[in-house]
């Protein structure tokens, strides 16, 4: 590993910059997290653990905490994302922009449920996801 990288110097004093999580990272932490905070009572002895555990700060473990208390559920662990690059005919990406503010939903998601769809539906998944496209106009 290149910590380089990570190491920049600012007035004098040495910084460190850490990477950001995964979606994956920040879905097994705020699962811990939530179990946690079911185990213990009190948020320090809670975030001492999951700082801990992550190898994080205690700061940021009581991020975790804070978000975690709100969850009904614990987070599904997706599977890791990738970058896919598809060309599209332009009026098609318009519409898939003006359905995504409007459902409030990324692009990436839109694509991910409508491949999902194809998939699911076998052959006539292609003539499915075609019509609800062209549906929303």
């Amino acid at each position: 590993m290149n910590l380089k990288k990570y190491l920049r110097y600012d007035a004098g004093l040495l910084i460190c910059l850490m990477p950001r999580a995964s979606h994956i990272q920040k879905a097994e932490r705020l699962n811990l997290a939530r179990t946690l905070l079911q185990r213990y009572p009190h948020w320090p002895k809670a975030a001492q653990q999951l700082a801990r555990n992550c190898s994080i700060s205690e700061r940021q473990a009581y991020r975790y905490l804070e978000q975690a208390q709100r969850l009904k559920r614990p987070v599904q662990v997706g599977d890791v994302k990738v970058s896919f690059t598809v060309k599209l005919m332009r009026r098609l990406v318009e519409r898939l922009r003006a359905y995504a503010a409007a459902t409030g939903l990324t692009l990436s998601e839109i694509a991910s449920r409508a491949f999902s769809a194809v998939l699911h539906h076998g052959g006539g998944g292609i003539l499915w996801l075609t019509h609800i496209l062209l549906s929303h106009r």
